[in-house]
């Protein structure tokens, strides 16, 4: 990923943040005709291994699943992003001297993937999965909640996946190169348009 120095993001904590609040990830492998990517619900463990590990599980029919295992692959998480306009800038009234962006907040994690078929780690992920995106509703759907010959029908139809990261880089492009002026005016014209950015450039901002 091309990483110009202000834009990077190494803290680990805050790329975990990022995996866990869009966890919609964009896993890409190779395949026997070329590059593949399927996105998938990743569920984080940060305390498994040095930078945690991924978890999820995808259907036994998709193609990408049959070259997967061992392989080195990527995955890709995008967080707040946003098209950026050039009147925001205090720049523009001054000199005119500005273009059009695009924020946003990304990261990329590498591993090796491992595929699993057993049944009672299908059943933990599948729990845990559905706790994990039910537990802020006033009544949280449960597996539980399905005939259980049912659920077992589904879990023959997938395969889990655990991927422990290897390598892992954050990008938050979030006008750190522009001068405060300009971020103010960055925050404050995506105020409502995009919020989570302009939350993003605000904590950006030198106070």
């Amino acid at each position: 990923m091309y990483q110009p120095p202000h834009h990077r993001e190494d803290r680990l904590d805050v790329q975990h943040a990022l995996i866990e609040s869009h966890p919609l990830g964009l896993l890409i492998s190779n395949g026997p005709e070329g590059i593949l990517a399927n996105a998938i619900p990743f569920l984080l463990q940060r305390s498994s291994g040095p930078r945690g590990t991924l978890q999820a599980h995808m259907a036994r029919a998709n193609p990408q699943r049959p070259t997967l295992d061992g392989q080195s692959v990527l995955v890709v998480f995008q967080g707040p992003q946003s098209y950026v306009s050039p009147s925001f800038y205090a720049t523009k009234q001054e000199t005119g001297k500005v273009v059009p962006t695009w924020n946003y907040a990304m990261v990329q994690a590498r591993g090796v993937a491992r595929l699993i078929t057993d049944p009672s780690w299908l059943d933990s992920q599948i729990d845990a999965l559905t706790r994990r995106h039910e537990s802020h509703r006033a009544k949280p759907w449960a597996v539980s909640d399905a005939p259980r010959a049912f659920i077992e029908a589904q879990l023959r139809g997938i395969v889990g996946l655990e991927i422990e990261i290897a390598a892992i880089e954050g990008k938050w492009k979030v006008s750190q190169n522009r001068p405060e002026a300009d971020r103010r005016g960055v925050a404050a014209g995506l105020a409502e348009e995009a919020p989570a950015m302009a939350a993003l450039v605000r904590q950006h901002i030198p106070s």
